[in-house]
């Protein structure tokens, strides 16, 4: 079967359909999901190689990185469909510390893009503010703030821990925004959530890493996992998967909910499109 180049292939559910790719996520309309949950509805997104790789070690910089071995523009444009559709974007200290050192992709600017200027009107049209707001959560509250992070009357919340440095605490509320003691020696997803639930979000979107991941996980809290599941094995020792933490228990279960073939993605490699709903 021949597939348009900018089109998909819904394998799941049923019937096999043809699909554009532009619009595919924004059609899940993730703020209609679960209106009767009683807390934000939380979700996250992750690009994966075959053999689970989602981020590697950065050679002569240290950290780690989505590796740009299966990072693409296909992916990037349904990263930024579901991250438009949030009122808050979770992120991590980790990751303004990267975006401070130039080594991190754009996730609080990207409307800006004139490439995404159909999803900035999307929320325009539907009475939202132009960014969807951002939580960092950091323990050690050791990361610097960009101006791009409280640009245009964007509301930031930090998340820490009791033990955190208190001095840094009120630093970083004079400077960015709330913070708000999650944890006593961990940011605990439970008290993330409803915390972010108590502040008025609704669409909680987790644009962050494996450990953010486990405890929204280990709190039970994650509600949707999306995942690019790309055709290419990179390898290596040292890498990241989708979550980092001790054994889950209870194991978190999420059925399959829809499958996609991108058949153009990676230049022809491929890629699949997956999304896992929690089960209830």
């Amino acid at each position: 079967m021949d597939i348009k180049p900018d089109a998909v292939l819904r394998l799941y559910p049923p019937p096999i359909q043809e699909l554009p790719l532009p619009g595919l996520y924004l059609g899940h309309d993730v703020r209609q999901q679960r209106p009767g949950l009683g807390r934000p509805f939380v979700y996250g997104n992750f690009v994966s190689s075959l053999d689970g790789r989602i981020a590697i070690a950065q050679p002569g910089v240290g950290g780690m990185t989505v590796p740009r071995q299966i990072a693409n523009s296909r992916d990037w444009r349904l990263f930024q469909e579901l991250a438009v559709q949030a009122d808050v974007i979770i992120s991590s200290g980790r990751y303004l510390r990267d975006y401070a050192a130039g080594r991190a992709q754009e996730i609080l600017r990207v409307y800006e893009d004139p490439a995404f200027a159909d999803l900035r009107q999307w929320r325009l049209q539907r009475g939202l503010p132009p960014q969807p707001d951002i939580a960092v959560v950091s323990a050690s509250l050791d990361f610097p703030i960009p101006a791009a992070l409280t640009a245009g009357g964007r509301r930031v919340v930090v998340f820490t821990v009791a033990q955190g440095d208190a001095a840094r605490r009120r630093e970083l509320e004079a400077h960015a925004g709330q913070v708000i003691v999650a944890g006593d020696n961990a940011v605990q997803g439970d008290q993330l959530v409803q915390s972010l639930g108590e502040l008025g979000y609704q669409v909680v979107y987790s644009a962050s890493g494996p450990k953010i991941m486990y405890l929204l996980l280990a709190a039970q809290r994650l509600d949707r996992l999306y995942l690019t599941l790309t055709g290419r094995i990179l390898g290596g020792n040292v890498f990241s998967t989708i979550v980092e933490g001790s054994l889950l228990s209870p194991p978190v279960d999420m059925p399959l909910a829809s499958i996609y073939y991108d058949r153009a993605g990676l230049d022809g490699v491929g890629q699949l499109y997956l999304r896992f709903d929690r089960s209830p």
